[in-house]
Parts: C-alpha cells; sequence; structure tokens
C-alpha cells in the first residue's frame, strides 16, 4: 500500500469516518420520550447512545466507518480490485451513501434526537459527499502527502555510496538495474573523473567524433508524477494497465515523442502519455 496515493478527498473521508465515530458515544436520544429505533432503549435523558442500539449502530456508525476505510484502502492500493464486479473503492461509496440515507431517517423517525443522531448525520453526508465528489473535484484530486523532495545528487565517484540509483536514497550493490537503490555503472567502463583518449587524428576526444545530428542517447531518469496518472500498455490497447502514483519514483526508460516508456517498481512496463509536470530525480 502506497499511503501518498492518497488525496485530499480521501483525508475528508477520514475525517468524517473519525467525527461519526466519535458521534456514536455521544447521547442518541434528547428525552426519556423518545421514540423510534432507540424507545426501548431509553432510561434516562441522554442515558443512552448508538452502542445501545444494534440497528442504528451497525447501519449508521460502523457502516459508515466501513464504507471509508474501504475507499481509502482501495484508493492505495497499486491495482484496483473488485467485489462481485464491483470495483472495491465503488463499493464503498455506495456503504456510504447508505450510511448517510440511514442516518436521515433513523433521524426522521426520532422525535427527541439527541448529538450523537446530529452530529452523526452531519458526519454521514460529508463522508458520502467526500467519497462521490473525490473523482470529480480537482481540489480533491490533490495528493494529500506531496512528493519528497530528491537529494542534489553528488558527482558520480563522490561520498560514502557512489553511483547513480533512486534519488535521495542509499545505493546498494548487485541488486540489478530497474530498481530503486540500484548501483549503475557507467557506460563503456571508462572510470569516472578521466578523460576519454584523443583519437587518432588529434581531433579531439573519440567520443566527439560523433557526426552533427546523431541521435541523442535516451539516459533512464527517475521521475515523479504530481498527481495520479494512467499508464497504458505498449500495444495501444485503450485500458491503462496501471496508476502512477504521487510520491513514488518511476524508472522512465525510454521517450517516444512527448510521452515516456516507465517502468514500475514491480517491473511492469507501460507508455505515460501525460508527461506535464513531472519531477525529476
Amino acid at each position: 500500500m502506497n499511503i501518498r496515493s492518497l488525496t485530499r478527498g480521501d483525508g475528508v473521508v477520514i475525517g468524517a469516518a473519525v467525527l461519526l465515530f466519535i458521534a456514536s458515544f455521544l447521547p442518541a436520544a434528547g428525552s426519556s420520550a423518545c421514540s423510534g429505533p432507540l424507545a426501548k432503549y431509553c432510561e434516562a435523558q441522554g442515558s443512552v447512545n448508538a452502542w445501545d442500539s444494534v440497528a442504528a449502530l451497525m447501519t449508521v456508525y460502523v457502516a459508515g466507518v466501513i464504507g471509508a476505510a474501504i475507499i481509502v484502502v482501495s484508493r492505495a492500493l497499486p491495482q484496483p480490485r473488485k467485489v462481485a464486479g464491483l470495483d472495491l473503492g465503488q463499493f464503498g461509496v455506495a456503504l456510504t451513501v447508505f450510511t448517510a440515507w440511514a442516518a436521515l431517517w433513523i433521524l426522521i423517525g426520532s422525535p427527541s434526537a439527541g448529538a450523537g443522531l446530529i452530529i452523526g448525520l452531519l458526519a454521514a453526508l460529508i463522508l458520502a459527499g467526500g467519497a462521490i465528489a473525490t473523482p470529480l473535484l480537482p481540489p480533491l484530486k490533490v495528493a494529500l502527502i506531496g512528493a519528497p523532495k530528491p537529494q542534489a545528487a553528488a558527482p558520480y565517484g563522490a561520498g560514502p555510496n557512489p553511483g547513480y540509483g533512486y534519488p535521495g536514497a542509499q545505493q546498494q550493490a548487485s541488486q540489478g538495474y530497474g530498481y530503486p537503490g540500484t548501483q549503475q555503472q557507467p557506460q563503456g567502463g571508462q572510470p569516472h573523473g578521466q578523460q576519454a583518449p584523443a583519437d587518432a587524428t588529434g581531433g579531439g576526444p573519440a567520443g566527439a567524433t560523433a557526426a552533427a545530428g546523431a541521435p541523442v542517447e535516451f539516459a533512464p531518469f527517475w521521475f515523479a508524477v504530481p498527481v495520479a496518472r494512467p499508464l497504458y500498455g505498449e500495444d495501444g490497447a485503450p485500458a491503462p494497465i496501471a496508476e502512477l502514483a504521487p510520491g513514488t519514483w518511476y524508472l522512465a526508460v525510454e521517450q517516444r515523442g512527448q510521452a515516456l516508456i516507465a517502468q514500475t517498481q514491480d517491473g511492469r512496463r507501460g507508455v505515460l502519455q501525460d508527461t506535464t509536470g513531472i519531477q525529476r530525480g
């Protein structure tokens, strides 16, 4: 799970779930003459709460907290999960809407509602609204935790862990190419800091004899996306194969026009079509 993939909308959902849980401990009835689902539990003014009624507790408070947890977990997972053919996040949204609906009718059916029912209804409405509006409103799509700024890279060969690898991370030797923390070797075996040998004609370094206009080799680099963006398959299929999450570093292994061929941490490769605003490591 990657908590950096959570958005501001997810923060609203989490906050509403916490408020809903707190409301379950507040008095549910405003007087001893209450009625509705809590009628048989009313013993004195303000003496009962949602925990004294299984119906109110399970349909509003527990259901709302479970719905919020499902939404947060589904958005933190690298791949969407399905339950009974529905996306896990959609199932959580439906549960929060049911929570708000049940809270409304429990409040209407109780002529002497206390703070627990009133605050519970407000929390349920905020919970359902945040769950529905998060994929629709751009301000709620902003990452809840921003991507970390990569540290300035020291010259190759300097510092206790020389080599190319994950930005700001300690380099590890012999882990293979394509995973954060990999120690890369300079191409061609040329020691860093030594000048390339001059060519036989005295025209300068051998690497400078490439003809003008020759294609420039692409150097892989690490990058992070500012917001969640889909990663499409290299075969051109319209359905994305993964979603790049803010706060996670990915490896760009090839460039195709304005698009990048990105490699995820589990080794999958795909095309990132929208490269605007990416943060290079």
